[in-house]
């Protein structure tokens, strides 16, 4: 930790918190602060996200210990899910906190540094209060970075950016999501070098992508690409292979093509087994209507209060709701569409069951990655083929992860 050089609060709050540093902080830490883009791949749970925001805090923390913070927003942290954004606000309260109370300890000065999140779900006063006061860390969404860049005061808190984090980026990379944020991050980049004349460094994490120089030249952008293709952005590959727990479970009646109630009642009944085998599950589904029928089911068979649902057509108080019920450990199973498959830190999930294909690779290795998503935890996943052609495919899916591929952007690897 000492050669990385960071202000002896956070040194002293990570050594306490975590002990010893995963490699990705080992070699993502001195490439941040070279002042590089970087991108980061490793595994779920393996500490990448906090790699990115520590170094951040870091220089945050020292400017702070020098004199009094100014309310300018300084690192903007990207994600592509609501969910996902306000989970990384909460687990950033965490190292504020202590760092801060550390400081307090050796009689130095308040530092005050702030996260917000702005998504969809930030009120019109909460969005107005931002722009009054804003916060040295923003965490937000591509479609709110989008909106903040389309209006003038939201410019005006975007000009003093320093350091553009992005999550997940292996889920926007390849479509028009990712398109419209790539056209976002050169607005940002060139209102901050209009502004200040200096650079917007960038930082991309992921733990499924491929090929990976690719998604360099996404993060890096068009302007920091050589004549031979090769981006000004240094890759540090972990690679995405961990250990996983992961079968395919079948019901004893045979799969047609179309799925009878009998058979569906084998999954549910099977589903609850596990559910209550485990501490806590998280099953994945691939549509709102199919996370609202299985929430039904599965409710019947174990109690309306140890079962809820999370999609994006509830409320943002309802998502939010299941989201801290499922963290502080009283719901034995919340059943989700992909509103919570990105790097989602729930430490009670020991379990994730996936009803049917989930069509990538990624997919399945970021939703299993639920399970255990801490350091040096095994995730546990259990794939629920729908029909034959699912069993087909999900074989296949489960072929793939043994063999260590990944989806090529743009198609599937393991359709083959």
């Amino acid at each position: 930790m000492q050669s990385f050089q960071f202000h002896p609060a956070v040194t002293q709050w990570f050594e306490q918190t975590f002990g010893s540093p995963t490699e990705p902080q080992l070699r993502g830490w001195p490439a941040i602060q070279s002042g590089r883009h970087v991108l980061i791949s490793a595994p779920t749970g393996s500490g990448k996200t906090l790699a990115a925001f520590l170094a951040s805090l870091d220089v945050l923390f020292r400017e702070g210990a020098q004199t009094d913070l100014p309310d300018e927003t300084q690192v903007v942290y990207v994600s592509p899910l609501k969910a996902l954004s306000n989970d990384i606000q909460k687990n950033l309260q965490e190292p504020l906190a202590g760092i801060r109370a550390l400081l307090r300890e050796t009689n130095t000065r308040e530092i005050d540094v702030r996260a917000e999140v702005r998504t969809g779900d930030t009120t019109a006063a909460q969005r107005q209060a931002l722009i009054k006061k804003p916060p040295q860390v923003l965490v937000t969404t591509p479609e709110s970075l989008y909106l903040l860049l389309t209006s003038e005061s939201g410019r005006r808190m975007l000009t003093t950016t320093r350091t553009l984090i992005m999550d997940e980026i292996h889920a926007v990379v390849d479509d028009r999501r990712g398109a419209h944020l790539a056209l976002s991050v050169e607005r940002l980049a060139a209102l901050v070098k209009s502004a200040s004349g200096g650079p917007l460094q960038r930082i991309g994490l992921s733990a499924t992508q491929k090929p990976i120089e690719e998604v360099a030249r996404f993060l890096a952008g068009a302007h920091a690409v050589d004549a031979a293709g090769n981006p000004d952005c240094e890759i540090i590959d972990i690679g995405h292979r961990r250990e996983l727990d992961l079968a395919i479970e079948l019901p004893t009646s045979p799969l047609e093509a179309v799925m009878s109630n009998e058979v569906w009642e084998e999954i549910y009944r099977r589903l609850a087994e596990l559910i209550q085998a485990h501490r806590t599950t998280l099953v994945f589904v691939n549509t709102r209507r199919m996370a609202e029928r299985a929430t039904h089911h599965l409710s019947e068979l174990l109690g309306a209060d140890a079962v809820t649902s999370h999609h994006g057509s509830l409320s943002a108080k309802l998502r939010l709701d299941a989201e801290d019920r499922l963290k502080r450990g009283e719901l034995k199973a919340l059943v989700a569409t992909a509103s919570l498959e990105l790097g989602i830190d729930i430490g009670s999930v020991d379990l994730v069951c996936q009803l049917g294909t989930t069509r990538s690779i990624a997919s399945l290795l970021q939703r299993v990655g639920r399970a255990e998503h801490k350091r040096g935890g095994l995730p546990k996943g259990r794939i629920f083929p729908l029909s034959r052609d699912e069993l087909v495919e999900c074989a296949a899916l489960l072929r793939c992860v043994c063999r260590g591929d990944l989806d090529q952007i743009g198609r599937a690897s393991c359709r083959e």
